[in-house]
Parts: structure tokens; C-alpha cells; sequence
């Protein structure tokens, strides 16, 4: 046997594992949710068949162009959530690891300030969306502090359970899934670039907008990609600070098999699997990942 052809033969013994393990937790459970979601729907068991009634039922209503039909508003208040908290992510996310990769100088230091931005990791997320009632709620810290210096004449209702808590709640979960790739990314950019950059008469905010920001590009990416994929599926989230009262692509997949009706949340699940990939493959088209990994 040929030493190329050995070594062909040894990367497939290694990749072999890997691929089995990608295969029977990843691939296998996809399949299996896009076969059930063909499945007719029962109140009762799972019965093996094939109709397309549950992607019927999903987009019922949705061919009258005055009144967009529920799924198309849960769709739409689901994108909303998202790019609110890519928004706020990225804004945090950047400004953070800007000051990390550039303003700390010592690496004792950027270890530490990094750990220290990872502590609210270090619990559940339960409990850190929980952690807002006592701060949010009606009697709250904040509606305290703000009778307390007359700033309102009553608590502020929308702090909690609203959609202002639900992107608050997603920006506090989700601003390390931004702010580690695109630290990474700073961290690789060459500093005699932002000398020159310098050298040539260029403000800080020139450098930033014309060398920092295209060369972050990969971190901020890949962090999008993260913080999306994660909102567009989450439902915990909404239903704790939404208070059960705000629509989610993840909550109604959540209420579905809650009441058994698992080819109906299938079928929801596969569209939300297209969606979010639809959104990733935008996202690539900005940089090619394999390149730059």
C-alpha cells in the first residue's frame, strides 16, 4: 500500500468516531423530527403516515396579503426579538472586546477582566432572568428609585413581563456568545497595522471604522450566528419574562408538544430549522469561515 493511500486510509479511521457521534446525536434526531413532521396529528398517540396537513395548518390563513396570518406575526415578533438583542449584543460585545484587546496591556489583566465578564455564566440562566423581577417588577428597586426622586407619578408598568424585558433578559443571556468571538478576532489583528494606520494620520475612529472593524469581521459574524440561532429558538426566556404572554416561534413549539401534538411542533420546528439557516447562509455570504479559521 502506497504512504498516500495509508494516509488516506488513517484519516478516515480518525474522522471515522467523530462522524458516527455527529451522525447518531445530530443527523439521526433531524431526520427523525422532519419524517414526524409529516406525520398525522393525534391527540392521543403517534400514528407512522405521511401528510403535509401540519405545514397546511401552519401557514393557514397566510395567503391574504391585507392580515398577515399568526404564524407570519410570530415569525416576525420572534426576528424582532432577535435582531434587538444582535443589536444590543454587538454594540456591548464589541465595545468590551475592544477595550480588552487594545486598552489592557498586561495579559495577567485581560485574563481577568475576561473571567470576570464569564461570572454570570457560572450560574443558571433561570436564575439570572429571575434575578430582574426583584428590579423590574412593579414594586421593584427601580420603580422605587425613580417614585423616590419623583421622576414618575406611578411604577412603570412596561419594565417587566413586556417586550422591553424580554431583550433585556436575551442581552444579559446571550452578549458573551458576541463578545468571545469577536475578542478572538481582535486579539489576531496585527498592532504595526494600527501603527501605520496612525503614522498616516488616520483619527480613532478612522482606524477603528477602516481597520479594527473589517479585520473583526470573522468574530463578528460567528457571534451573530450564535446569538440569532439562539433567540430564534429560545422559549424559555420569553415565557419567564414575558409572563406567558408573549408569542415566540420556540413558545409555540413548547405549547405544542406540551399538548402532545409532536408532528404539529415537528412540522414547526423544520420551518424554524429553514428559517434560521436561511439567516446563517446571509450571514457566510459576508466571509468565507473555512478561510478564515
Amino acid at each position: 500500500m502506497s504512504s498516500s493511500r495509508r494516509d488516506t486510509v488513517a484519516a478516515w479511521w480518525q474522522a471515522g468516531p467523530f462522524a458516527a457521534v455527529l451522525a447518531f446525536f445530530f443527523v439521526a434526531p433531524l431526520l427523525l423530527i422532519f419524517a414526524v413532521s409529516f406525520w398525522p396529528t393525534s391527540d392521543y398517540e403517534l400514528v407512522p403516515g405521511f401528510t403535509g396537513q401540519n405545514y397546511v395548518s401552519i401557514f393557514e390563513g397566510c395567503s391574504h396579503l391585507a392580515e398577515p396570518c399568526v404564524t407570519l406575526k410570530t415569525y416576525a415578533s420572534t426576528l424582532g426579538f432577535s435582531l434587538m438583542t444582535w443589536a444590543a449584543t454587538l454594540v456591548l460585545g464589541f465595545a468590551i472586546a475592544y477595550f480588552l484587546a487594545f486598552h489592557v496591556r498586561t495579559p495577567a489583566m485581560q485574563t481577568l477582566l475576561f473571567v470576570l465578564c464569564t461570572i454570570p455564566f457560572w450560574t443558571s440562566n433561570v436564575i439570572r432572568m429571575i434575578s430582574w423581577v426583584p428590579l423590574l417588577g412593579r414594586n421593584g428597586l427601580v420603580n422605587q428609585g425613580l417614585l423616590g426622586l419623583g421622576l414618575v407619578n406611578e411604577p412603570v408598568e412596561w419594565l417587566l413581563f413586556s417586550p422591553f424585558s424580554v431583550v433585556l433578559a436575551f442581552v444579559h443571556l446571550n452578549t458573551m456568545f458576541m463578545l468571545v468571538p469577536i475578542f478572538n478576532s481582535m486579539m489576531r489583528i496585527d498592532r504595526s497595522l494600527l501603527e501605520a494606520a496612525d503614522d498616516a494620520g488616520a483619527s480613532g475612529w478612522q482606524t477603528l471604522w477602516n481597520v479594527v472593524v473589517p479585520l473583526s469581521r470573522t468574530g463578528i459574524v460567528i457571534g451573530s450566528i450564535f446569538v440569532i440561532t439562539v433567540v430564534m429558538g429560545d422559549f424559555v426566556t420569553v415565557g419567564v419574562m414575558g409572563g406567558q404572554q408573549i408569542a415566540s416561534v420556540g413558545k409555540v413549539i413548547q405549547v405544542q408538544t406540551s399538548y402532545l401534538q409532536f408532528p404539529l411542533a415537528a412540522a414547526n420546528a423544520v420551518v424554524l430549522l429553514v428559517a434560521v439557516l436561511m439567516i446563517i447562509a446571509a450571514l457566510t455570504r459576508m466571509v468565507d469561515l473555512r478561510k478564515e479559521l
